[in-house]
């Protein structure tokens, strides 16, 4: 596991705490059942603050046709935090494959729930339909994606899917850290991501992502949604943007990345050195623990940090399975 810094505070994560609190609640197995969305269409979008606001607000009212989108709440939770572990070769492969647009090309990453402390290995694939597939498959206690267990999934994973060797000498690249509010109605999904901070794992570096733009994916089976209509009417658009490739073209400026180098500019600020130590969370980047209609923190007074040590593995964690998505950008 690596070390992990602080995570700004800002407009955006106020902005998805807010519309989160204001949302009625969906509970996750309610979730997976109105909107599973096994096979669906991803769009990204740079969307600031004030507009998310907006459209959220318009998306979540009580007399909404067909019925308001509800915000995912787990335990009095709202939002939560999410932590990634990006691995890639030497060269950088799965990144340039992404740039050059390749058909067979993939992304590698351990995602963490630090909520509950649930771990995944994740694998996402180009499918041949131009849809994203994601292969995962849970670790545990000191297990790492390097081990052999989670090697010879990721091995059988590409052979079956690309009749090609899993790539050696893999290390990891790229940590990111956000938190994420979800909004879903039927058969339709939004994540909602703000307080991004993305680090370079071979040089030492982060960047943070804008504190006043909310990164938002629609996620449905047609092509364009309520929400898609709804934020292009505030002239707000897709944006070609990935967190991986997208915060290692700001922290290597020298790496070919013109494709994404325009939304990566406004998503991010500068890059900076990055000072290590042990996890560390600002009180507005801890989720709220709400009763629906009053709002509790466990978080500690304003300047102060939380120590997090992750509970328990999660109890509604999910087995091994297989998602597919389709997107803009794709795997």
């Amino acid at each position: 596991m690596t070390t992990r810094t602080a995570a700004p505070a800002g407009e955006a994560v106020r902005a998805i705490h807010e519309a989160a609190l204001a949302a009625g609640p969906i509970s996750l197995a309610e979730l997976n059942e109105r909107s599973s969305l096994l096979t669906r269409f991803d769009r990204s979008y740079l969307v600031p603050a004030a507009t998310f606001l907006g459209v959220i607000g318009r998306l979540t009212e009580a007399r909404h046709p067909g019925g308001p989108f509800r915000a995912l709440a787990i335990d009095g939770r709202r939002a939560f935090r999410y932590h990634s572990v990006y691995y890639d070769t030497p060269g950088l492969r799965s990144f340039h494959d992404h740039r050059q647009g390749r058909r067979l090309r993939f992304k590698i990453r351990e995602r963490v729930y630090e909520d509950s402390g649930e771990r995944q290995f994740e694998i996402k694939l180009k499918g041949a339909r131009g849809d994203t597939v994601k292969h995962r498959c849970p670790l545990s206690g000191a297990d790492t994606p390097l081990d052999a267990a989670p090697q010879a999934f990721l091995a059988d994973t590409l052979r079956r899917a690309y009749a090609i060797d899993a790539p050696t000498a893999l290390r990891p690249s790229l940590s990111t850290d956000y938190l994420r509010t979800t909004f879903v109605a039927d058969g339709q999904r939004i994540t909602c991501d703000a307080g991004l901070v993305c680090v370079d794992l071979g040089a030492d570096r982060l960047v943070r992502g804008d504190a006043g733009l909310v990164l938002v994916e629609t996620k449905s089976a047609e092509h364009l949604t309520e929400a898609d209509r709804l934020l292009h009417a505030h002239r707000v658009r897709p944006a070609v943007f990935t967190k991986y490739c997208g915060a290692l073209a700001v922290l290597r400026p020298a790496l070919p990345a013109n494709r994404w180098r325009r939304a990566a500019h406004q998503a991010f600020g500068p890059a900076s050195p990055c000072a290590w130590r042990q996890q560390v969370w600002p009180e507005s980047i801890v989720p709220a623990r709400t009763g629906w209609d009053h709002p509790v923190t466990d978080a500690p007074r304003p300047g102060n940090f939380a120590h997090f040590c992750p509970p328990p593995r999660h109890p509604y964690g999910e087995p091994s399975h297989v998602s597919r998505q389709r997107g803009t950008d794709g795997a």
